[in-house]
């Protein structure tokens, strides 16, 4: 005879390291966790050790009790809801940092670091609609028991999950839109430098005509004329010149 059981499949937030360029990064993921929920027993299954468990193994979690099913059951969706908040915290914080480097350095390293927190974002967010789909299958459903203390937490848990939905979509909006700020930075300072170059070699151009005509062999004014090597300086220099202030003048130099 099978025994009747729930089956209760939410995401929790988890930490991935990384190598990058010799360096160790916290690369910010999820992992399906499941619980479930058998006449005298709870089974928890997970991908790996979750950090969700952790409190619990440890004995440090206030307020647990094997015999109420229900309330740990609840406790570990709290537990859920308050890492993703905490993971959150972090990955602001992260973003943060990578932003005042690229204040000095922007390179596509720092870039390519707010894409990852980006990603994450983008699973946080998704992982939490689907967190908040079960809890509030869980609040209607009937077949688990609950007293008047767990109607309250678990009204705490979704309250807690939306928080950290509401942050996930603020962060990420944010994120956004200092990604495409910076790159926009990079490819308008990009664009200067080709500008000041292209100014540079028009500017460099100018002596060269003037040397390459008197440099080939055909008559041309003052040629007998002693001072001719310091007029065509002269005339050069202060062509030149011109150039160079006309081009200030646009603001091209």
């Amino acid at each position: 005879m099978e025994e009747d059981y729930t089956l209760i499949l939410i995401d929790a937030p988890a930490i991935e390291k990384e190598q990058v360029d010799k360096e160790e990064k916290n690369r910010y993921i999820t992992m399906p966790l499941a619980i479930i929920n058998l006449a005298d027993i709870i089974i928890t299954v997970s991908l790996n050790d979750s950090q969700v468990l952790l409190p619990i193994k440890s004995g440090k979690l206030k307020g647990f009790y094997t015999y109420k099913k229900t309330r740990f059951i609840l406790q570990i969706f709290y537990r859920v809801a308050t890492m993703f908040l905490q993971y959150l915290r972090a990955i602001n914080r992260q973003s943060e940092i990578i932003e005042d480097k690229l204040h000095v350095s922007q390179k596509n390293k720092e870039l390519i670091e707010l894409l990852e927190l980006e990603k994450s974002l983008v699973y946080f967010t998704t992982s939490l609609r689907s967190n908040e789909m079960v809890f509030e299958k869980m609040l209607r459903n009937e077949r688990v028991k609950r007293y008047q203390d767990d109607e309250d937490l678990l009204e705490d848990v979704i309250i807690e999950n939306k928080q950290a939905m509401e942050m996930a979509n603020i962060y990420s909006g944010i994120l956004s839109g200092t990604m495409d700020a910076f790159a926009s930075v990079i490819s308008n300072n990009q664009n200067s430098a080709m500008k000041f170059l292209a100014t540079v070699t028009i500017v460099m151009s100018i002596p060269t005509i003037i040397a390459s005509f008197y440099g080939m062999n055909v008559p041309l004014p003052g040629r007998n004329n002693p001072y001719s090597l310091f007029l065509v300086l002269g005339a050069t220099v202060l062509i030149t010149g011109i150039v160079v202030l006309i081009f200030r003048k646009k603001d091209l130099f």
